[in-house]
């Protein structure tokens, strides 16, 4: 994500100073605090350690850890440093409870399912401190919930991929290896992906119109994974007929689909990439630049 707001960021004429793995430890105090110069007027904070996929049911000690501390790190340089500086961090829908609508005001209510506790919690916690930092100190802060972000060159480094990815991956090799496609579940699970651009569109958007906020960002439509695999064997032309389901295996929440309402509100008509236009273009960047 961070590549891609990084280009827009830089095509609207803003200066940057970009922090990745490379140049900074963000569980580290004192490695951020290099970067106190000059007076910032936002900070991005996009880092989280997770991946997709049953990731979090293997690691969820080193997730509670590691996620505290780099959100520590980044609320305390913000605090310290940065106190005029606006901040905008990334909520999770993996947060909300799945038997409570995906509102904004139950983002701390209930509980998340177990899968992905630890992380959703981390994440809620971090909602709680910029809560408080504003409401003693007055520091200005925005968090955006987003569905399922998937684009041309959104997954690229080798994680463990988000359903939308993997769905490509198993087509497009079973398109040319003839191995076959097994997904995991029964494929009824429903599920929403907006399109990377149109997700730092709406960023930046809501940059601009609130503040002290959380706002979810969806593609206002969902489906189920048999209806993406659908889409993507049309746009591969391979036979969907020879997928198969493996129903033993880890899903997650069965549905997860964001109210957009505020969202609505706040910036006005959400216009999306459509999901066939969105599919085509992943898709063709796939074959071009990941191996497979």
């Amino acid at each position: 994500m961070g590549h891609h707001l990084v280009k827009r960021l830089e095509s609207d004429g803003h200066e940057l100073i970009c922090l990745n793995s490379k140049n900074c430890d963000l569980t580290k105090n004192d490695s951020i605090n290099l970067f106190t110069d000059p007076e910032l007027d936002r900070i991005y904070h996009l880092a989280a350690w997770t991946q997709a996929g049953d990731f979090c049911l293997k690691h969820p000690g080193e997730q509670w850890i590691i996620n505290q501390k780099i959100n520590s790190s980044i609320i305390n340089f913000w605090f310290e440093n940065q106190p005029n500086t606006k901040l905008i961090t990334m909520g999770t829908s993996c947060s909300y409870d799945p038997n409570l609508p995906l509102k904004e005001e139950n983002y701390l209510s209930g509980k998340p399912i177990d899968s992905l506790f630890t992380y959703a919690m981390t994440k809620r916690i971090m909602e709680s401190g910029l809560r408080a930092i504003n409401k003693q100190f007055g520091l200005s802060y925005l968090t955006v919930v987003p569905s399922t972000i998937y684009g041309p060159g959104y997954h690229s480094d080798g994680r463990q991929m988000h359903f939308i990815f993997d769905l490509i991956r198993k087509i497009l090799i079973a398109k040319k290896t003839g191995k076959k496609v097994i997904l995991w579940g029964n494929g009824y699970q429903k599920r929403e992906i907006v399109y990377i651009d149109d997700f730092i569109d709406d960023l930046i958007l809501l940059d601009k119109e609130t503040e002290n906020d959380i706002v979810n960002i969806g593609a206002n439509e969902e489906l189920s994974i048999r209806s993406f695999a659908k889409e993507i064997c049309e746009i591969v032309d391979y036979d969907i007929s020879l997928i198969e389901y493996d129903e033993s295996r880890y899903v997650g929440a069965e549905s997860k689909f964001l109210n957009t309402e505020k969202e609505k509100d706040i910036i006005g008509d959400l216009s999306r990439t459509s999901l066939k236009k969105g599919l085509e273009k992943t898709i063709r960047w796939f074959e071009e630049y990941i191996n497979f």
